[in-house]
């Protein structure tokens, strides 16, 4: 059966979504045209409010649709601790679950040379006036642990030090609940060389 031109665009549409294949945009355009049109028109309503209001927050890059994110905004932070992460779902993820009370820098990204990636691109003249500005003691880099997440990490740590700030980087090893036997050889390493005192 032929779909509509409209119908395709809205497949289409739907596909730009990350893990998102053609049936399962299929799935979903069907989904909203049979069963949810409410649901449909407050979504397009929505994702076209928070597509213009939303912008980056001026100290940390988050998305944000005000000046400051409420982290920046907060007085109960503790503006002597700043983690360097990706993107927002990085920061989000640490936020919630780490009980981590300092405050954040979002890359949006990580160095890549080959995809046209440099420190221009990650706001990194704005990272260097964080520091410049004072009263940071500490820069966590919580970057991922990828071959651009570590390269990232590194170049880093370069510009902390040169401002005789601490730079640390999270510990990356074997997961809470995860059996040995199952752990690729590369996190088995790095779990090794990374040993602490035991508790």
């Amino acid at each position: 059966m032929a779909s509509s031109p409209l119908i395709s665009r809205l497949v289409e549409a739907l596909r730009c979504l990350p893990g998102v294949g053609p049936k399962s945009a299929q799935r979903m355009a069907f989904h909203l045209l049979e069963r949810n049109r409410e649901a449909a028109l407050d979504l397009a309503r929505v994702i076209e409010e928070a597509v213009t209001a939303v912008g980056r927050c001026e100290s940390c890059r988050t998305l944000s649709e005000h000046a400051l994110c409420p982290i920046c905004a907060s007085p109960r932070r503790d503006s002597r601790m700043l983690c360097v992460v990706e993107t927002p779902a990085d920061m989000a993820a640490i936020d919630a679950s780490t009980g981590y009370r300092g405050m954040f820098f979002v890359l949006m990204g990580h160095l890549s040379p080959l995809d046209g990636i440099g420190p221009a691109e990650l706001g990194l003249d704005q990272f260097e006036q964080r520091l410049a500005g004072g009263g940071i003691t500490e820069v966590i880099l919580a970057t991922s642990s990828t071959v651009e997440g570590e390269a990232t990490a590194h170049y880093l740590a370069e510009m902390v030090r040169e401002r005789s700030i601490r730079a640390t980087r999270i510990a990356q090893g074997i997961p809470m609940g995860g059996e040995l036997e199952y752990v690729d050889g590369g996190t088995l390493a790095r779990a090794i060389t990374a040993r602490q005192d035991a508790l």
